[in-house]
């Protein structure tokens, strides 16, 4: 079973992303915090990360520098879960490391294969 970390400051947020990956089989670490999140990413090593970019103690994109510059690299993908919606937005969060990037509110019925697109799995 494939763990993921989900980094979300936002417990109804953290609830519906965590209940659609664990019913389709993923394994789910939680970070409320951004540094809980690079402290779990390092220390659990998962398969990808879930990283929202509007968090209480440090901004996603803060969160995102730390784990790309530690020995894990660029060994993880991390996804954007964000409500920035701006023009350039998306562009400026792939530029800066992340793998993909997911709008808020969250679709349900479309999360899960936006996220295998960016980890390469097929639905």
């Amino acid at each position: 079973m494939k763990k993921v970390l989900v980094v979300e400051d936002n417990e109804d947020n953290m609830e519906l992303i965590s209940f659609i990956l664990e019913s389709n089989n993923y394994h789910t670490i939680r970070a409320e915090t951004g540094y809980k999140g690079v402290d779990l990413a390092l220390q659990e090593r998962p398969d990808f990360i879930l990283l929202d970019i509007q968090l209480p103690d440090i901004m996603g994109t803060e969160v995102l520098k730390m784990i790309r510059a530690s020995e894990i690299g660029d060994s993880i993908p991390i996804i954007a879960v964000t409500s920035y919606a701006m023009a350039g937005d998306r562009e400026k969060l792939l530029e800066s490391g992340c793998d993909g990037y997911i709008e808020k509110p969250i679709d349900p019925l479309a999360v899960m294969n936006q996220i295998r697109e960016v980890i390469g799995e097929a639905p």
